[in-house]
């Protein structure tokens, strides 16, 4: 077990010591509301630790406390992860971004998209051109998620059992049988929409590899970054550290839900939301990036493949408002945010409606955690509670302008 600690004062790495402070008393404020069991945020520049707090409880009921070493649901901050194990088996050339996703899983071969009804009224065309890896990678494949209540599609995926992303029982093998059933929503390429994509990536990467998802993580990844406590579920030492998850109440406060089966190897194996971490784990990620594919003498990937990963692939340079396919991507937080492989990129800070600096690069989870690496101020921050909201909330937006705030050179 390793665990993330303060290296420098805040004054030594620009920043603003009583900014940071009002970031915390903001924070505290929704703990002391009742509305965050705990919080654990760090702020770094030039990879040195210059802000770190721990408050509140990651267990109400049992009194335990947020600390350093606390573990996380991290959720779909696995997809960046997902996104450097794809890359270094292009890089391998054992994968190539353009190769059709039939290549290496057959039954994505005869997929449809959709061209008009619902139901069992659905009609359908063979698309233009398959689905390619970068589509994957981008979320442009026309692939969905249950969730989404704004097309026919949508509703399919729920009538498969679909609701949390997977057939009840059924591991990664079985779910890409049920995908590739089911048709795209859109020629693949030609929108953006936030999808099980990097769950069909994550059994490419298994396919190509030859090794379990889980494993190919811990030996290619994790082991080499020294990310001691990030995987796919806890051991019994572990779960001490594991922090309680809960959703918003119908009263405004939190209760305790299930999340994550992280107690035993899971059956299926989520490359796009399935990963436990510490802060130590995805600051470790977080420099291996911002230094662009080397950490401490170990290199993962070639720094023109971390450019190419952290940079916008949308199509003439438009943000996700405009390339969204769904009502859900057309509100104000998309403005001036592209997308590359597995990140959200700034495209235009003028747009954005927090303070982000060009080519800031960084992605959320559904408990309300959240990272992001800023290479024009040599910044990385990273947030933590477990509260997965029924509402949209402005705390992570707040976070952005409280760091924005505090940077002082």
């Amino acid at each position: 077990m390793a665990q993330l600690r303060q290296e420098v004062d805040p004054g030594e790495a620009g920043l603003d010591a009583k900014a940071l402070d009002r970031l915390d008393q903001y924070l505290a404020h929704y703990v002391d509301e009742g509305r965050l069991p705990g919080y654990l945020v760090s702020v770094a520049r030039g990879g040195r630790v210059a802000h770190l707090t721990a408050h509140g409880r990651r267990d109400i009921a049992a009194g335990l406390p947020v600390e350093p070493d606390t573990l996380w649901r991290i959720y779909s901050m696995t997809k960046p992860v997902t996104a450097v194990a794809a890359l270094m088996l292009v890089e391998e050339g054992r994968l190539s971004l353009d190769d059709p996703v039939s290549r290496h899983l057959p039954v994505f071969g005869d997929v449809q998209v959709y061209e008009s009804g619902s139901g069992a009224d659905t009609k359908t065309r063979p698309p233009a051109q398959p689905i390619l890896i970068r589509h994957l990678l981008t979320h442009t494949a026309g692939l969905t998620f249950a969730f989404y209540h704004s097309h026919p599609v949508d509703a399919l995926y729920r009538e498969a059992g679909l609701e949390s992303s997977v057939p009840a029982g059924a591991d990664l093998p079985r779910t890409m049988d049920v995908y590739a059933s089911l048709p795209l929503q859109f020629e693949p390429g030609t929108q953006w929409n936030y999808s099980v994509a990097s769950n069909v990536m994550g059994r490419v990467i298994e396919v190509v590899s030859g090794q379990p998802l889980d494993a190919f993580f811990a030996e290619r990844i994790f082991g080499p970054l020294g990310m001691t406590d990030a995987g796919f579920c806890v051991t019994d030492q572990q779960a001490r550290r594991l922090s309680e998850l809960y959703g918003e109440s119908d009263g405004g406060g939190i209760e305790p839900i299930a999340g994550l089966p992280l107690r035993g190897r899971p059956r299926f194996l989520s490359g796009s939301g399935g990963m436990v971490a510490s802060a130590h784990d995805v600051h470790r990620f977080m420099e291996l990036l911002r230094r662009r594919g080397e950490l401490d003498g170990v290199r993962l990937l070639a720094p023109e493949t971390v450019d190419l990963m952290t940079s916008n692939h949308l199509p003439g340079r438009v943000d996700l408002r405009v390339f969204g396919s769904h009502p859900a991507h057309d509100e104000p937080g998309n403005d001036g945010i592209g997308f590359g492989f597995g990140v959200s990129v700034v495209i235009d800070p003028d747009r954005t409606l927090a303070p982000l600096g060009l080519g800031t690069y960084g992605w959320s989870g559904a408990a309300t955690t959240t990272f992001w690496v800023d290479p024009s101020r040599d910044l990385t921050v990273q947030f933590y509670t477990q509260v997965r909201p029924k509402t949209s909330h402005t705390m992570i937006l707040d976070l952005k302008k409280f760091v924005h705030e505090a940077i002082t050179d």
